[in-house]
C-alpha cells in the first residue's frame, strides 16, 4: 500500500469523508495533502487504501446527519454518477443506447451536504451541467500522463483557479481508423490503443489497485492533494482573521 506523505501525528490530521470513493484515487490525494479519509462507495472495494464503509453513499451521509456523527468530519468530496449527462458517455455511446440512461445523483449529494453544515467539494468529468465549475483540473497541470479535465463545485469554501497549462500534444490511440500517437494515455475503456493498466497506473498516479475498471473511474491523487491543500489554506486564514 502507498502510504500517505504527511507525517503528521493521526490525532492531528482533520477527518475527510469520501463519498462515492471507488478505489481510492481522491482518498489518496487527501491523504497526502494531511487528512485522515473516510471512504463509502456501494462496491466492495478491497483496494481502498483507508477506513472503508460499504453501503450507499447517500444512505450513509443521511444516517451521519440524522445521528450526529457527521460532526465528527471536517470536510466531504463526493463524486456522485453522472454519466447522464457526461459527453463521453453520451457521445461516444450513443449508439450503443447507453447515452442518457444513468442514475444522475449529483442533486441529492448536493441536497445533504448542504444539509450537513460542512464544507464540501462535488466532482464531476467536462460534460456534466448540474455543477458550478469552481475549480477545473487537468492532469497537465500536474505533468501526469493523461489529460482527465474534472471540474469541481465548491460548497461553503473557496479557492484559487490554477492556470491551465497547454497540452503538449494528443491522447495516444485510434480515432476514425487512423492512429495517433502523444504524450497522454486514454484513461477509460479498454482496446482501441488504450493504455495497459500499468501505463495507466504510472499516468494518473495510481500503485494501489491495478483493476481497469477502478483505473479508469479514479481522478489522479494529484487534483485532491492540490484541492485538500488549498482547503487547509483556506481554514487557516479563516481561524487567522
Amino acid at each position: 500500500m502507498t502510504q500517505p506523505t504527511d507525517i503528521r501525528p493521526e490525532r492531528h490530521r482533520p477527518l475527510l469523508l469520501d463519498l462515492f470513493s471507488c478505489a481510492g484515487g481522491a482518498a489518496m490525494g487527501y491523504a497526502r495533502a494531511g487528512f485522515t479519509v473516510h471512504g463509502c462507495d456501494i462496491a466492495r472495494r478491497p483496494n481502498y487504501p483507508f477506513t472503508y464503509h460499504q453501503g450507499d453513499a447517500l444512505e450513509y451521509l443521511a444516517h451521519l446527519i440524522i445521528t450526529g456523527e457527521i460532526e465528527r468530519y471536517a470536510f466531504v468530496h463526493a463524486s456522485p454518477p453522472c454519466q447522464a449527462k457526461n459527453t463521453l458517455t453520451v457521445g461516444t455511446n450513443a449508439s450503443r443506447g447507453w447515452g442518457g440512461t444513468h442514475v444522475d445523483l449529483v442533486a441529492p449529494t448536493r441536497d445533504l451536504l448542504d444539509k450537513s453544515g460542512l464544507p464540501y467539494v462535488i466532482e464531476q468529468p467536462n460534460g456534466q451541467a448540474e455543477i458550478r465549475k469552481d475549480l477545473t483540473l487537468c492532469g497537465e497541470m500536474y505533468g501526469l500522463g493523461v489529460i482527465r479535465h474534472r471540474n469541481f463545485e465548491l460548497g461553503g469554501w473557496i479557492a484559487t483557479q490554477p492556470t491551465h497549462v497547454p497540452h503538449r500534444g494528443r491522447v495516444r490511440g485510434w480515432r476514425h481508423g487512423r492512429f495517433y500517437d502523444g504524450p497522454y494515455v486514454a484513461a477509460y475503456g479498454n482496446g482501441g490503443g488504450k493504455p495497459s493498466v500499468p501505463e495507466l497506473q504510472a499516468a494518473l498516479g495510481i500503485t494501489w489497485t491495478d483493476v481497469r475498471e477502478e483505473l479508469t473511474e479514479a481522478i489522479p491523487p494529484a487534483y485532491s492533494e492540490h484541492i485538500g491543500r488549498a482547503f487547509l489554506a483556506h481554514t487557516a486564514l479563516e481561524v487567522a482573521a
